[in-house]
């Protein structure tokens, strides 16, 4: 199978290339680079790691499958002696006293971290505007936004400068711009990789996955990240998932997709009769496919943002200048909490507090917020019937292409609405890959619940299929 990770680490073993140079070479791209994906470099932490591994080499030393390989953190995970900013003015030097648990078991690897990635503040956007570093472009046409939360990680495999990144997706955050960037990215089932040290959004449904150019590297990072860790109490037990186990798709007989999405009156033309054109090349395959029932996209936006705005409001309630932040003092303490924070949150991710502690109040917790939790549990019960029909579910990433800069940010509800085909897998905490393939901003492919293996060997499926 296509793998840059396998590729590199040949020619780091046969001596063809050094890590030192691999690094540099990446350090520099990323230092031109015009696509605002850079929040800060890890250039001292990363050459001398590279080091290391060249000494190792130089010994005839065996190394890891992952030892060497450059890659991209997003700016919401914690890396011990880094700045880690999420993207906000609130955290602009605040320096991480610990490092996340996934990103440490990647170190562990011989993994060596280049940039912490640029991001919409606290992963409040969906196109990587947000920030105050300036918009992330999209690595296929600069004028277009690079997608959100993660679209500094998914420009930067995009273009090469990291050769996998680790992004955050807690409603399409990941799967979005991977579609935008056509790249691959994985959200896991909910609780697969830990999520300590991850700056929390949406505690619920946020997940810690990969970005990379193919099934393969998805695989290959995936494995690393898991496991159950005693830090992070949603996190489990996971199966290794092997190379030879994605290579045949002979249990994989019925794929499902959600009829309304295609009949939506949002969906873009040229998206819908892409879809629909690899829904024939599936069948052409022999493999059944079925059409399916599901919640309204209207409904699934307002139940995710209802649930993840409480979520936010309550975890961003910390950050108050006291402990963390970037405090400003006014006449008295309570003054001073209101400045810093107003000061400091970004326009949407004050929209989101606000939001947040409208619907966990007095008179709307009942009305708005118990309704949107039944609503979750009845989304995942739908999920499991399901399930019975199909062994896989597709969908189209997005419902219409990367919009301009600076239009998003005109219009908040459009860019919540063009997370319509994400955020239902989200509040079902499946696992759900996006794949660079069936529409101008790829597919999605979903399987139950710990079924990771199944969706990545579906991808492994259509890359000749459609």
């Amino acid at each position: 199978m296509d793998s840059q990770i396998r590729s590199i680490h040949q020619q780091l073993v046969n001596k063809e290339i050094t890590c030192t140079s691999l690094v540099q070479e990446k350090l520099d791209l990323l230092a031109k680079n015009s696509h605002n994906t850079v929040n800060s470099l890890l250039i001292d932490t990363a050459l001398k790691l590279a080091k290391k591994v060249d000494d190792k080499i130089a010994k005839d030393e065996k190394i890891g499958l992952l030892e060497g390989i450059p890659f991209g953190i997003k700016d919401v995970y914690m890396v011990q002696g880094t700045v880690t900013t999420a993207s906000s003015k609130l955290l602009k030097d605040y320096k991480s006293a610990y490092t996340a648990t996934a990103i440490q078991k990647l170190l562990d690897a011989g993994a060596i971290p280049l940039v912490k990635e640029n991001c919409d503040s606290f992963g409040h956007g969906s196109s990587s505007e947000n920030t105050i570093f300036g918009a992330v472009k999209n690595a296929n046409n600069p004028d277009l936004v690079g997608g959100g939360s993660s679209g500094g990680s998914a420009v930067n495999v995009a273009l090469d400068y990291t050769v996998f990144s680790i992004g955050g997706d807690t409603g399409g955050s990941i799967r979005q711009p991977a579609g935008y960037n056509h790249v691959y990215g994985l959200k896991p089932t909910y609780g697969r990789i830990s999520r300590y040290g991850l700056m929390a959004y949406a505690s619920s449904t946020d997940c810690v996955g990969p970005i990379a150019k193919s099934v393969e590297d998805i695989r290959i990072v995936l494995n690393a990240m898991s496991g159950k860790d005693t830090k992070d109490q949603t996190t489990y037990a996971s199966e290794h998932i092997s190379e030879d186990s994605l290579s045949t798709s002979e249990n994989i007989k019925t794929v499902g997709y959600f009829k309304n999405f295609i009949e939506s009156e949002a969906i873009d033309d040229k998206v819908k009769t892409d879809f629909l054109s690899a829904i024939e090349n599936i069948k052409a395959k022999g493999i059944e496919v079925k059409a399916l029932d599901f919640f309204e996209s209207n409904t699934l936006v307002s139940t995710y943002y209802t649930l993840a705005m409480a979520e936010t409001a309550s975890n961003l309630s910390r950050l108050d200048g006291t402990n963390y932040g970037n405090r400003i003092e006014a006449e008295n303490l309570k003054e001073t909490y209101a400045v810093t924070r107003s000061e400091n949150f970004s326009e949407e991710t004050k929209r989101r507090i606000v939001g947040g502690n409208q619907v966990l109040s007095q008179g709307f917790s009942d009305e708005i917020y118990l309704k949107g939790l039944a609503l979750r549990d009845a989304i995942s019960n739908n999920f499991e019937e399901d399930f019975k029909a199909v062994d896989v579910i597709i969908s189209p990433v997005t419902p219409s292409t990367p919009p301009k800069i600076g239009d998003s940010l005109k219009d908040p509800l459009a860019m919540y609405l063009s997370d319509a085909y994400t955020v239902g897998f989200s509040l079902g905490q499946l696992p759900t890959l996006t794949i660079p393939q069936g529409t101008e901003t790829g597919l999605q492919i979903t399987a139950a619940k710990n079924n990771d293996e199944l969706v990545l060997k579906f991808a492994n499926f259509l890359k000749d299929t459609i």
